[in-house]
């Protein structure tokens, strides 16, 4: 197992990733705190202002959602 991969995100850090993939869909305001803690796991980068994932973020959140599908379920 990839245990670089494996991450312990809150709720609000998944929703965070999930609304990440594409701009489209991003919200207005992203909770800054949340942006920070998700920069300071390289799994996003900031661009000034605007947010983007980084190749790491969407691995983890692919690797995340099965996890998420057990929570659901």
């Amino acid at each position: 197992m990839i245990t670089e991969l494996d991450h312990d995100l809150t709720p609000d850090q998944w929703e965070t990733l999930k609304a990440l993939r594409t701009p489209v869909s991003m919200p207005r305001r992203l909770n800054r705190h949340v942006l920070e803690s998700l920069a300071g796991q390289e799994l996003v980068e900031m661009h000034g202002d605007l947010p983007a994932i980084t190749a790491k973020g969407r691995k983890v959140l692919i690797r995340g959602s099965s996890r998420l599908l057990d929570v659901a379920a």
